[in-house]
């Protein structure tokens, strides 16, 4: 059963889906079933993952790590994702692109999560108070 919001890929051909209607039945591509991936939280690694949330005037500010991450041909942060308030938004970088995004929403609570094309979905989250004037 698909979970709501989850992340599936395709382990044969690379294709990513998130789940927007959970339903019964079991996601499956080029024959197969596509993986659930689960956010990883802590970074271990030399390269960066973990998303820095950065509430800021006017909404949030992203960052991929708190070292920037590459943004490489074949190493790169394909998307970050804000949820806030029972909404979602994307933004898809391109390699060269800066490994941040800035999204204009009021939320006191907001989760990032971010996939790179190497290692896979990262996520954090973050409890916000109002920026005082």
């Amino acid at each position: 059963m698909a979970e709501y919001r989850g992340i599936y890929r395709c382990n044969v051909c690379g294709n990513i889906v998130m789940v927007l209607n959970a339903g019964k039945g079991e996601l499956v591509c080029c024959g197969q079933p596509m993986e659930k991936l689960e956010a990883g939280s802590v970074d271990a690694a030399q390269e960066k993952h973990v998303p820095v949330i950065e509430k800021v005037a006017g909404g949030y500010k992203v960052k991929v790590g708190s070292v920037p991450h590459p943004m490489e041909e074949k190493h790169y942060i394909q998307w970050i994702e804000l949820q806030a308030d029972g909404r979602s938004y994307i933004q898809f970088l391109k390699p060269g692109q800066a490994p941040e995004a800035f999204f204009c929403v009021e939320a006191e609570k907001v989760t990032a999560r971010e996939y790179c094309n190497l290692h896979g979905l990262w996520e954090s989250s973050k409890v916000c108070e109002p920026l005082k004037k």
